[in-house]
């Protein structure tokens, strides 16, 4: 942990956990995306993508790169209620459950990419340049 801290990655175990969360979740988030839908597949490995990224969710709200609360907050509040209301329309199957299932499980995959650019971004480059 100590060689992490050094090079400026991970700071915390919080960190750590955040970080192979959101590893895992860019995994099974790319296999939900890149096999066919409505399998036990499918269902399996979305479960396991919904649940890292509830604790990628949840850890974020407690890592405060900047000293305080940040935009990163605010886009993690914003991926856990797209992932919310894509699991809750799946699980209820009320009138359009489908559209709305695809729409926001696929904006929390888009999400999570658009999340460990914006990482590496900070942690691997002067921020001036953001």
């Amino acid at each position: 942990m100590e060689v992490l801290k050094e090079l400026h990655i991970i700071h915390s175990f919080t960190g750590l956990f955040h970080t192979i969360s959101a590893i895992l979740a860019m995994i099974f988030g790319t296999l939900v995306l890149l096999n066919p839908k409505g399998t036990k597949k499918h269902k399996t490995v979305g479960y396991i993508y919904f649940i890292n990224m509830v604790i990628v969710n949840l850890t974020a709200f407690s890592i405060f790169n900047f000293g305080r609360i940040s935009m990163f907050h605010f886009f993690a509040a914003v991926s856990l209620t797209s992932i919310m209301i894509g699991i809750i329309s799946s699980v209820r199957k009320k009138k359009h459950w489908l559209k709305q299932h695809f729409y926001y499980m696929n904006w929390s995959v888009v999400g999570l990419y658009c999340a460990f650019w914006a990482e590496v971004g900070v942690r691997f480059f002067d921020m001036k340049y953001f």
